[in-house]
C-alpha cells in the first residue's frame, strides 16, 4: 500500500470568546488517500490565532516526503518528518503537522489491519473512557452563574469532574503574571460557589494557562485548594520556564498539572526527572501524535503520573486521544468541551457516544469514526501549497 495523496482543510465549526473577542475558532483536518482505496484522517488544530493554518501548510510543507510511502510504517515516517525541520526547530508546528498525519497513519493501519487502532496498541484497559468536562460554562459571568451552570450542564451530563479558569481573563495582557485583589476575590467566589453546587466529592480542576508569575500562582493556587479543595492547579506559570514552575512547585499545596503547551517525550524529561507536576496533560494533536504520546504515557507510568490528555479542539483529537487512552494503565481522564460536542458531531456519519460522563468507542476499524465527507467539504478551504515554494 502506497500513499498516494494529502490534503489538509481548514473548517469553522463555531465561534469562541477569548480575550473578550468572539473569533472562528478553526479546526485543521488532515486526510491521506492510499492505492488500495483506505483513507486515513486526522487532526492538528490548533487556537487561536491562525494556529490551525499554521500547521495545515505545514502539513503540506511535508506532502512530498509522503507519497509513494508505505502509509503502515509508522515509526519510520514519525522520524522522518520529525527530523526533516530541525534546522528551524522540530517542536511547535513541525511537531503538530507530524501529529497530523501520525494520527491519520495510524487510522489507515487500524482499517488495513480491520481492527481498532487501541487493539493495535495492545488492546483495551478499560470498556469506556472517563471525562472531564470542559466548555460548559460559556456566558457565565456571576459565581451564581457558574454554580447553576455547573448544576444544569455538568451534573445533568453525569459528570463528576470538571474544569475552568475562573480568573479574570487576561487582566494585564499575560505581561506581568500577576492578578489583582479583585480578581483574586472574584476567582475565589466562583469556585466556592460551585464546590457548594457540586459537593465534596465531585473534582474542580483549575486551569491557569500557564500566565501566572511565581508569587502570584503560589497565593492563588494555595487559597483555592485550602479554601475549595481544587483537583489541581494547571500551569500555574508559562511554560518556557522549568525552574518557575520548581519554585512554585516547592511552595504549593495543589497538586499540579502540565504538558498541553510541551512537545514531544523530550519536552518532558525534566518535569519527570524533577518532579515538577502531579499529572501530565500533552496534546494528541501538538506534542506528536498517537505515536509520541504512547512514549510520553509510558514515561509517565514509570514514575506512577497519571496520564490526562488535554483535548480543547475538534472531532478526531478527541477520538484519537479515546483510543490511546483505551490502552493505558496510568489514565486519569480525557479532557472535552461540552460546547463543541454538536461540532464534533458534525463531522462524523455517526454521532460520538458521550453519556454518564464519559465515551465510549465503537468497536469499528481505525479510528472508529467515519469523517462525514461531505459537510467537512462544505465547511471547509482545502490549503493550497504555494506552487513558487515547493
Amino acid at each position: 500500500m502506497k500513499i498516494t495523496n494529502v490534503r489538509a482543510y481548514i473548517v469553522e465549526p463555531l465561534t469562541w470568546t477569548w480575550a473578550g473577542e468572539t473569533r472562528p475558532l478553526r479546526w485543521m483536518f488532515v486526510r491521506i488517500d492510499t492505492d488500495e482505496g483506505i483513507t486515513g484522517w486526522g487532526e492538528g488544530s490548533s487556537f487561536p490565532h491562525h494556529g490551525s493554518e499554521l500547521i495545515g501548510l505545514g502539513v503540506l510543507a511535508a506532502k512530498e516526503a509522503l507519497i509513494g510511502e508505505d502509509p503502515t510504517n509508522i515509526e519510520p515516517l514519525w522520524q522522518k518528518l520529525f527530523r526533516r525541520y530541525t534546522s528551524v526547530g522540530a517542536r511547535g508546528v513541525t511537531s503538530s503537522a507530524v501529529s497530523a498525519i501520525d494520527i491519520a497513519l495510524w487510522d489507515i493501519t487500524g482499517k488495513a489491519a480491520n481492527k481498532p487502532v487501541y487493539q493495535l496498541l495492545g488492546g483495551k484497559m478499560r470498556d469506556d473512557i472517563d471525562l472531564y468536562a470542559n466548555g460548559w460554562f460559556e456566558g457565565c459571568e456571576t459565581p451564581e452563574q457558574y454554580a447553576q451552570a455547573a448544576q444544569d450542564v455538568v451534573l445533568v451530563a453525569g459528570h463528576t469532574a470538571l474544569k475552568l479558569d475562573p480568573f479574570p481573563e487576561h487582566e494585564d495582557g499575560y505581561q506581568s503574571g500577576g492578578l489583582s485583589e479583585a480578581g483574586s476575590e472574584y476567582a475565589a467566589d466562583i469556585i466556592a460557589a460551585i464546590r457548594e453546587v457540586v459537593g465534596p466529592n465531585h473534582e474542580i480542576l483549575i486551569d491557569a494557562h500557564g500566565r501566572f508569575n511565581v508569587p502570584t500562582a503560589i497565593r492563588l493556587g494555595n487559597r483555592l485548594f485550602e479554601e475549595s479543595n481544587i483537583g489541581w492547579f494547571e500551569e500555574p506559570v508559562p511554560a518556557e520556564s522549568n525552574a518557575a514552575l520548581k519554585l512554585v512547585r516547592d511552595q504549593l499545596a495543589a497538586p499540579i498539572s502540565v504538558g498541553e503547551r510541551l512537545f514531544t517525550r523530550f519536552d518532558f524529561v525534566e518535569i519527570f526527572e524533577s518532579k515538577l507536576a502531579d499529572y501530565v496533560m500533552p496534546d494528541i494533536c501538538l506534542a506528536g501524535g498517537i505515536s509520541e504520546m504512547r512514549k510520553i504515557a509510558n514515561m509517565a507510568e514509570a514514575y506512577h503520573v497519571p496520564f490526562s490528555p488535554h483535548d480543547a479542539q475538534g472531532t478526531l483529537q478527541i477520538v484519537s486521544g479515546a483510543q490511546l487512552c483505551m490502552s493505558l494503565p496510568n489514565f486519569y481522564r480525557l479532557e472535552h468541551s461540552m460546547g463543541s460536542i454538536p461540532s464534533y458531531n458534525r463531522f462524523v456519519t455517526e454521532p460520538l457516544d458521550f453519556h454518564d460522563g464519559k465515551i465510549t468507542l465503537p468497536d469499528k476499524p481505525g479510528l472508529g469514526v467515519e469523517m462525514n465527507v461531505d459537510e467537512i467539504e462544505k465547511a471547509s478551504i482545502e490549503l493550497e501549497w504555494p506552487a513558487n515554494l515547493a
